[in-house]
Order: structure tokens, then C-alpha cells, then sequence
């Protein structure tokens, strides 16, 4: 019997035996190559093949040579930027050097930690290798491949940084996309994972019922040869190479010039969780070049990817993590950077406020409830009596808070991924919000966190501070805008998310300033999660508008919560 590890299976080949052949069989997911006479055995039965190995008295082919001594302590520092970036909202010091790399470098995994500025830096990169008329690339357009939640922030950062529009790629233009490029209107496009088979592969492929299937089973459409450069944020999501999704990125990024990996977290569990990556930006050789390639039994060189290579050396031969201070030190000499927030400080205000847009998850409902409203404004116009304007506003409030209260839960999918980034990052989080019914439903996502309501007795809420501030398994904080938002102390975090926010922005800042105080050790970051075309963006931008108002300095919050109701008012009545 002889075993072959390749870069997506095992490959088993024998005479026949009625016991080997029973014993193979017996593992799941084992399929019979007749063409080339082998069993093949997936990845995840390294258990099963190690008893192959140990039952049938396996010798492995491959054999690596003793790879010589290096000094693998001493990583250089990031180049320094020579060129002037045509962008509107310039950059930290520190995100120059990220796009130096970047230029230097073209097929880069961009790792720093959350909060630092990755899109910033990877639109940064784009930009700045020239704008010629309408071309944001003299060489063409390209392609943003990233979660469905994260689209909009997409498509908003390629405005804010660049003042350039991005086309997001969905269902009303799935035949007409490309004419946009065409004519010279866009040429940044912008798609979620989930739909790139729908855009880019031909109709009515399937993916293989059985057995292991390779990218050049797939038909591309001609449409992926459009794109020059690709950018893939939340790039850990392909980290398995055998997933369908993996190989169809793989295959739009397959000979780009430019492909940037945005990830807070490019390892997840283990070293292997690189090697997807690695495959997107073609840097998977680059890594392991300093390694002789495997001689077979025939004397022939093997392992061209570099695949097995990898596994060897940095995985121990399966699901291990080896040699990782020389891994490290290859993927900065050829394809990857990561900066935590305290090597940055000096670089950073002591306080960033960003906003997140969320295309909302019930946008039917709302849509419903928002023209309801719209309707009851157009039959209560004109009243002048005092008594009946009063309990008017009352009512008003009511349904502004429905509104309010059903964008949030149209949130939900976006607040949990942005979550789960920043403690897949190692990261603490505090997330404000108001209604009970949210914060049970982030609790049950993460069962794990813990939560200051207005139901809480003393006991309870000082056991939740305590856990959040000094126990390292805690790594969420659930707080109601009015028992979270003063008063404590909850500085083990610099990252802030409000699913929900105040009416003012003093309580805003209130709630901000858990964090933001005497005991924190680093930059604090608050983030607001606003519903795209909901109510969510008419109060966060009266908020901002009316931040300097002497009653939000005296704290006379009354007043103005009744001129921000007036102001919403006067918004809503204009449609």
C-alpha cells in the first residue's frame, strides 16, 4: 500500500486485497478513481489513514531534506510611502506603511487587528496605483468579495476614502452588471460570498455529489476575466480549501495582479487555516520555496504547490502548529503584515467613532410600518390646538419607537458578525442597547456573555463588571442604554457597539466613556450600527448636528429629545 498526501486528499493505491479494500472502504467520504486506479481519502481522516499506516505497515514516499539554519528573529520593519494618495480622508502614519507593503507587494494578507483600518488601507492600496479619467485602475476594474452584512460599509468606505461609486452586485442587475463598466460609470463592484456562483460561474453547474472536485471543474463565465484586482474581506471564511465557496474565489483571483486578504483573525484554530488564503494570493510556494521539494520512490520531484511542504513543516504532518516563528517570519517577507492597537497608539485619537451600515433583515416590515406612519403624519398635518399637538407627540413617539425597534432586529445578523470579529481578535467588547428583546438575543448568541439591565439587582451587577473587568473568558458585556450608560467602569474593553443609541450626544458620549476613562490602556473605538433608509440614519445624524446645543452641555435632556422628535418630524413629513 502506498499513501500520497496532495494539497486536497490523500491518494491510496495497492494490489487488490480484499482487506485493504474493506478497510478503505469502511472510512467515510473514501471514493474509487477508476481512471487512475487510486482511493481517495479526505483531509479530515488523518485519523483513519495514521491506521492505515500503522495497520498495513505504510511507509511514507516523501521524504524532505534537512532545511539549513536561519535566523528567523529579525523581521523588517514596513516600507515607508513614495507616493501622494489620491484620496479624500487621509491616512494614520501607520496605514501608510500598510499600503507601502501592500504596493510592494500586490498579493497581501492585511492582519491587523480590528479597529486599525484594514478596508481603509486596502482601498488605500487601490487608489493609489492611479486614477486615469473615469478608470479608478488604468488597468481596469475590480472586485470586492465580502460578507453580505458588510456590502453597504463596503460601498460607503469607497465613497468616504476615495469619493468613488461602487456598484453592489445583486439580483435587479445580475444581466446588465457589466454595462456599468461599459459606459464608464463604475468600475468597482462589489458581491457577497453567497452569490458568486449565481454571477460567475455558468448555469446549471453543479457542485459533485461525491468525492473531492478541483477549480478547473468549474465553468467560470468569461465575466471573472474582467477584473484586474480582487479584494476578499473576512478572508478567514476560506480557509478550507475544499469547500465550494473556497474554490470559487480561488478561481476569480486566479491570475489578478493585485489580491488583498483582509482578516482580524488568519488563524482561527491552527496553522493549516493559512493555507486557503495562501492559494487566493498564490503565495503558498513563496512560503515554503526555502524547502528542497520531496523526492518519490522514483526520484522524481513532487509537492509543485507546495502543499505538502507546508503541511510538514508548519503542521506537524496533519493538524498540528510547527516551525511557527519561521512561518511567521516567511509570511512577512513575502505576503502579510498584522499591527495590534498598542504598537499603534501614538498614532491613533484617543477616541474613534465609526459608523456601520446594515442592510436590515426585515426590510419588508419595515417598509410597512414606516409608510403606516408616513400615512397617520399626512392625516394629522395642520392641527393648531395645543392639547391635541401634545398628545400627538406622544403618539408620534410611540410609533418612532416601533420603528426604531424594528430596525434593530433587522441588525442582528450584522451586530453578530462584527461581534464575533472582535473577539475572534482576542478582543473585549462592549454592546449598548435598548430594548430587552435585543439584548436577550444577543445573550443567546453569545451564551457566554454577561448583562446590565434594569432587572438586575446590586449582586448581579457588580458580579457582571467584575466578570467582564477581570476574568479573560468574558469577553461580552450586554448593557442597557440607561442602567449601562453611566456610572461603571468597564475599561477591559476599547471597543464599544451600540445595536441601539440615545436621543442625545451627550448620553451617546456617556455611554462611550465606560471605556473611555482612567484604567484604559488603549485607543477606545465606538461603533454605530445604523439601519440602511430607516430611522436609525435621520437620529444619528440629528444627533451629530445638534451635538453642540446648550442644552446638550447642560444635560436639560428634555428638551432635547421634544427638538429632536420635531426635527424627525419635519424629516418624515417631507416624503
Amino acid at each position: 500500500m502506498q499513501i500520497t498526501e496532495t494539497h486536497k486528499d490523500f491518494e491510496v493505491c495497492f494490489p487488490f486485497d480484499h482487506k485493504k479494500v474493506n478497510a478503505v472502504k469502511g472510512i467515510a467520504g473514501a471514493w474509487w478513481n477508476g481512471k487512475n486506479r487510486t482511493w481517495h481519502i479526505p483531509k479530515h481522516q488523518l485519523r483513519e489513514i495514521n491506521y492505515l499506516r500503522q495497520k498495513f505497515n505504510v511507509r511514507d514516499l516523501l521524504q524532505v531534506q534537512e532545511i539549513p539554519q536561519q535566523n528567523f528573529n529579525d523581521i523588517p520593519a514596513l516600507p515607508e510611502l513614495d507616493v501622494e494618495l489620491p484620496v479624500i480622508r487621509k491616512p494614520f502614519a501607520f496605514q501608510t506603511n500598510g499600503i507601502a507593503y501592500c504596493r510592494q507587494n500586490k498579493r497581501v494578507i492585511i492582519g491587523d487587528q480590528m479597529g486599525l483600518g484594514k478596508t481603509y488601507q486596502a482601498i488605500g492600496t487601490i487608489c493609489s496605483f492611479g486614477i486615469n479619467s473615469n478608470k479608478l485602475l488604468e488597468a481596469g476594474p475590480g472586485l470586492v468579495i465580502c460578507p453580505a452584512t458588510l456590502r453597504l460599509n463596503w460601498q460607503n468606505e469607497w465613497n468616504d476614502v476615495a469619493g468613488h461609486r461602487s456598484l453592489i452586485l445583486n439580483d435587479n442587475i445580475k444581466n446588465t452588471w457589466q454595462q456599468y463598466y461599459n459606459v464608464g460609470m463604475c468600475d468597482v463592484f462589489i458581491i457577497n460570498y453567497e452569490s458568486l456562483k449565481k454571477f460567475f460561474v455558468e448555469p446549471g453547474w453543479k457542485k459533485p455529489e461525491e468525492g473531492q472536485f478541483k477549480m478547473n471543474q468549474i465553468p467560470f463565465r468569461a465575466s471573472i476575466n474582467i477584473f484586474k484586482w480582487v479584494i476578499v474581506d473576512e478572508s478567514h471564511k476560506i480557509k478550507d480549501t475544499g469547500t465550494q465557496q473556497s474554490k470559487f474565489v480561488m478561481g476569480i483571483a486566479r491570475g489578478k495582479e493585485i489580491v488583498l486578504e483582509l482578516t482580524g483573525t488568519p488563524i482561527l484554530n491552527k496553522a493549516r487555516d493559512l493555507i486557503g488564503q495562501l492559494y487566493v494570493i498564490d503565495r503558498l510556494r513563496d512560503i515554503v520555496d526555502h524547502i528542497p521539494r520531496p523526492i518519490d520512490s522514483h526520484g522524481k520531484q513532487t509537492d509543485y504547490s507546495g502543499y505538502t511542504r507546508f503541511i510538514n513543516r508548519y503542521c506537524g504532518g496533519g493538524n498540528e502548529s510547527t516551525n511557527l516563528k519561521e512561518l511567521n517570519y516567511r509570511l512577512y517577507k513575502y505576503c502579510f503584515f498584522r499591527r495590534e492597537k498598542s504598537e499603534v497608539l501614538k498614532d491613533l485619537p484617543a477616541k474613534i467613532r465609526q459608523v456601520v451600515r446594515s442592510e436590515i433583515t426585515n426590510r419588508g416590515e419595515y417598509d410597512h410600518a414606516e409608510n403606516e406612519f408616513v400615512n397617520y403624519l399626512k392625516e394629522v398635518r395642520g392641527c393648531d390646538d395645543e392639547e391635541v399637538k401634545k398628545k400627538l407627540r406622544g403618539q408620534m413617539m410611540v410609533k418612532i419607537g416601533i420603528l426604531k425597534q424594528i430596525s434593530a432586529r433587522g441588525k442582528l445578523d450584522t451586530a453578530k458578525e462584527f461581534i464575533e470579529e472582535v473577539t475572534e481578535g482576542g478582543q473585549k467588547i462592549v454592546v449598548f442597547v435598548h430594548l430587552k428583546e435585543i439584548a436577550a438575543a444577543i445573550k443567546q448568541m453569545f451564551p457566554g456573555a454577561v448583562s446590565i439591565t434594569g432587572d438586575d439587582n446590586a449582586f448581579e451587577r457588580d458580579s457582571a463588571i467584575t466578570s467582564f473587568q477581570k476574568n479573560a473568558i468574558t469577553k461580552i458585556i450586554v448593557c442597557s442604554l440607561q442602567a449601562g450608560g453611566v456610572g461603571i467602569t468597564l475599561t477591559a474593553s476599547s471597543e464599544v457597539l451600540f445595536i441601539e443609541f440615545p436621543w442625545t450626544y451627550a448620553l451617546c458620549e456617556q455611554a462611550e466613556d465606560r471605556t473611555h476613562r482612567i484604567g484604559q490602556d488603549n485607543k477606545v473605538r465606538a461603533t454605530y450600527l445604523l439601519g440602511d433608509q430607516t430611522i436609525d440614519e435621520y437620529c444619528y445624524d440629528i444627533i451629530q448636528k445638534k451635538k453642540t446645543i446648550a442644552q446638550d452641555i447642560t444635560g436639560a435632556s428634555d428638551n432635547v429629545v421634544e427638538e429632536m422628535i420635531d426635527n424627525l418630524l419635519n424629516l418624515f413629513n417631507q416624503k
